[in-house]
């Protein structure tokens, strides 16, 4: 295979050999991974809490659910996933369960020492593991979660694939992404900021200008909702929908494993 037949990768705005993204991006999220948790409070003024509230809103956890929250990062859909399904009655069923797994030890490594984690020592685990190649059986999990993670692997199309396939009938597939605004004014408005803020913002907390020049990259790269949504139904999924969040700067995107 000559060079220019090279399998090409998105990093940010670059196209980079695709075996080599993989490794690029870690590095990237082992230079955050000990900000990780402020910068996502400066850079979103918080809001990223209420868009996980709303896709735990909606996955509505109840117990004996199995969770694995791939690009888990740090924990934090995973414990509020536990604190909501052991606010319910048991009613007989086991406690709910949930996986972490992410492809960067850094990123759960920072998790470990939260507070919130120490209740559910004996229901929640981490492994890690690519979302592209899940180190889980089939069928063996309730409710998938991904947060803000697959825009960053190298063959999106593969995570959702092992989504559905380590999913079980019935399960659900839950999807938090940055997404597209959906006024072209609203739009120039977040360019503005995204390009301008962030980047100063992990410069000046984070002493990493350069990851979160490639966070914001890697986001204008991701596609827009609708296009996503048919990606989604490639991989099997059925009764795919998703719901814009704060004007489309967020969207979360759902379906239903109905197969075998």
């Amino acid at each position: 295979m000559t060079t220019t037949d090279t399998p090409k990768a998105s990093f940010g705005f670059q196209d980079v050999p695709a075996g080599e993204k993989a490794g690029m991006v870690r590095a990237v999220f082992d230079s955050v991974a000990d900000n990780y948790d402020v910068m996502n409070d400066a850079m979103s003024g918080g809001i990223h809490r209420v868009w996980k509230s709303v896709l735990l809103d909606r996955l509505n956890p109840q117990p004996g659910q199995r969770l694995i929250d791939v690009a888990g990062g740090t924990g934090d859909i995973a414990i509020a996933f536990l604190k909501r399904a052991a606010a319910r009655p048991l009613r007989g069923r086991a406690e709910a369960s949930a996986v972490i797994c992410d492809i960067n030890h850094a990123m759960m490594k920072a998790g470990q020492s939260r507070d919130d984690a120490r209740p559910f020592a004996n229901v929640l685990t981490r492994t890690c593991g690519d979302a592209q190649n899940l180190p889980f059986p089939d069928r063996s999990f309730d409710v998938y979660t991904i947060g803000f993670g697959i825009r960053n692997v190298t063959d999106m199309d593969a995570a959702l694939t092992e989504a559905w396939r380590v999913l079980k009938p019935g399960g659900r597939f839950t999807c938090l992404e940055f997404s597209r605004p959906v006024t072209e004014g609203f739009s120039q408005v977040y360019d503005a900021y995204s390009f301008n803020v962030i980047p100063w913002l992990g410069e000046m907390i984070a002493r990493d200008r350069d990851s979160y020049q490639y966070l914001v990259e890697s986001i204008r790269r991701f596609p827009p909702q609708g296009a996503f949504k048919l990606r989604i139904e490639d991989a099997g999924f059925s009764r795919v929908s998703y719901e814009n969040l704060s004007g489309g700067i967020a969207a979360l995107h759902t379906g239903w494993k109905t197969g075998l």
